[in-house]
């Protein structure tokens, strides 16, 4: 597979790796790209672009309220690509869709990968994308048009399963901190430590990066020595649902997060 923006990334960056996750449509449905320049401008490292769906099995509250809100907005994944369409003239940093697979079929697979490589997003993250149907389906097709896929591990996946993952990953594994919803909660417990520890001692080939309950830098900071970096969302969400001033308040929140 050739090398894209994510391989690119991790290695020349090895540790405090930040991706930050928004709702495409959300606050606003113009937001998407606004959003996007503050936040490499702010310093983040990956860029996740949430598809709004109604029904968001894996999500706590506060990125459930900002699906609600993107989709009243009108947002859909038509309108997402063509809010991404010429988006590389400016952000030249790893770009990832994450969704379900639900309005992803819909809109037809192929057709979706093929816009994915044409606007220029670099990877993949389906929470609901079972690995054998990946490897039996769509493998071959994200490969094709250059996608990175991204699979979850909890502190319930066996070490078997892990390994597994690893040997069919090509860019990093997402790090699910606890077995729970998503949503920023009060610092990380001695037992999501212990699964960190756990998994950081199984010498993966593949980064790791740890998201649910990234929220600050404290949070952020742990989570970054036990793996390669951290994925903030539903906090990044309730930054920017109340903002006044996107472009400002975002750079001063991931600064705050990375400094």
């Amino acid at each position: 597979m050739q090398m894209n923006r994510i391989h690119k990334l991790f290695e020349t960056k090895k540790e405090r790796v930040l991706s930050i996750y928004f709702t495409a449509g959300f606050p606003a449905l113009e937001d998407t790209m606004p959003i996007m320049e503050a936040a490499q401008a702010g310093g983040a490292d990956i860029i996740e672009i949430g598809v709004p769906y109604s029904d968001p099995v894996a999500d706590g509250p506060t990125i459930q309220d900002s699906n609600m809100i993107a989709l009243e907005n009108g947002i859909s994944l038509r309108k997402i690509f063509e809010q991404l369409r010429g988006f590389r003239a400016k952000i030249h940093i790893p770009v990832v869709m994450m969704g379900y697979l639900n309005p992803i079929m819909q809109y037809g697979m192929e057709a979706f990968c093929q816009k994915c490589k044409e606007v220029g997003v670099d990877g993949l993250i389906l929470p609901d994308l079972p690995m054998q149907q990946y490897l039996d389906d769509y493998k071959e097709l994200f490969e094709q048009y250059g996608l990175v896929n991204t699979f979850l591990i909890s502190p319930q996946t066996s070490e078997k399963r892990i390994r597994e993952i690893d040997e069919n990953t090509s860019g990093f594994i997402y790090m699910v901190s606890s077995h729970s919803i998503t949503g920023a909660k009060a610092g990380i417990t001695e037992e999501q430590i212990a699964y960190f520890e756990r998994v950081k001692a199984m010498n993966l080939k593949n980064p790791r990066l740890i998201g649910f309950g990234i929220s600050d830098s404290e949070t952020f900071t742990t989570a970054s020595n036990y793996s390669n970096g951290a994925i903030i969302g539903s906090a990044f969400i309730k930054t920017i649902k109340d903002s006044k001033n996107l472009s400002e308040d975002i750079q001063s929140y991931i600064q705050s997060v990375i400094n």
